[in-house]
């Protein structure tokens, strides 16, 4: 399972990548707009960079619902600061959008994945992401972006997101794009209530088995939060729980927005699985 990523090797039989969140939104889930200035933005990434992060995810347009942004104004929020960090050759750089028109100006500037939480809304996305070297990230999804979402209902949760992301990987494979380009993403809480977010979680292995590498975006989420009874602000201890488990469980991505204390934790997974060798050894040493 290595996985050449932009500059990056990544062995995802002993390794797990920490995704930043970093959003040039007014209107994100989480931040409410605090990196939506460039300078703070560009800041916001370098900091994820310099706290241990191995990705940083350049989002210009939430998925959720919410008024249309014309693709300029994406396109303003999305490139610069792509195109600032990518002289950080060490990191990886991808841009969360569902327009193929950004993510080919994205990758142009210097980002090595597209992640798209539509499940290939745009139906050029495959293609535009074929005809570069950038890996795609298909993620399970139902309802159009920034459309109110229907009611969720399922016959079995796991098995409707593991055949929604089995027909999205024929539709990269038919444009071009090879298995090894491609990472899935079950999508927590998009399209789905708490109870379905939880089913996901404790059977993630069922969609790791479909042999792509497989990224959690579990941080300060609604299910967290509604199992937890903790606000937005309030959701690190359970966001933590919820991605040891889905590390536990085969995902070898991780996209959160406390990178510090995410870095912390997965290395101590990665430690205890013996994955990875303590950087310093003094107690009980003699």
């Amino acid at each position: 399972m290595q996985r050449k990523i932009g500059a990056r090797t990544f062995d995802f039989d002993r390794e797990v990548a920490v995704m930043a969140v970093i959003n040039r939104t007014p209107d994100s889930f989480f931040d409410k707009g605090a990196t939506f200035a460039l300078d703070l933005a560009v800041e916001a990434s370098l900091q994820a960079v310099a706290d241990g992060a191995d990705w940083v995810d350049i989002g210009g347009v939430p998925f959720g619902r919410g008024p249309v942004v014309p693709l300029e104004e994406e396109l303003e929020r999305v490139v610069p600061v792509v195109a600032s960090i990518s002289a950080e050759k060490d990191v990886v750089i991808s841009v969360d959008t569902f327009s193929a028109a950004v993510a080919t100006a994205a990758i142009s500037a210097g980002a090595s994945v597209i992640n798209d939480t539509s499940g290939l809304f745009d139906p050029d996305m495959a293609s535009a992401v074929a005809a570069t070297d950038a890996t795609l990230v298909l993620t399970h999804s139902m309802s159009p972006p920034r459309a109110e979402p229907p009611r969720p209902e399922y016959g079995d949760v796991v098995d409707d997101v593991v055949a929604f992301l089995r027909d999205r990987i024929a539709r990269a494979n038919a444009a071009g794009i090879p298995d090894e380009r491609i990472i899935v993403d079950p999508g927590h809480d998009l399209n789905k209530n708490t109870y379905h977010s939880l089913e996901l979680t404790r059977r993630l292995h069922e969609v790791v088995a479909l042999g792509y590498p497989t990224l959690a975006a579990v941080s300060n989420k609604d299910f967290v939060g509604e199992m937890t009874e903790r606000e937005q602000e309030a959701r690190l201890e359970g966001s933590l729980a919820a991605a040891v488990y889905c590390i536990l469980e085969g995902a070898r991505i991780i996209r959160m927005h406390d990178v510090p204390a995410t870095v912390a934790a997965v290395r101590m997974v990665e430690g205890i699985l013996g994955w990875r060798t303590p950087p310093r050894t003094v107690h009980n040493m003699g």
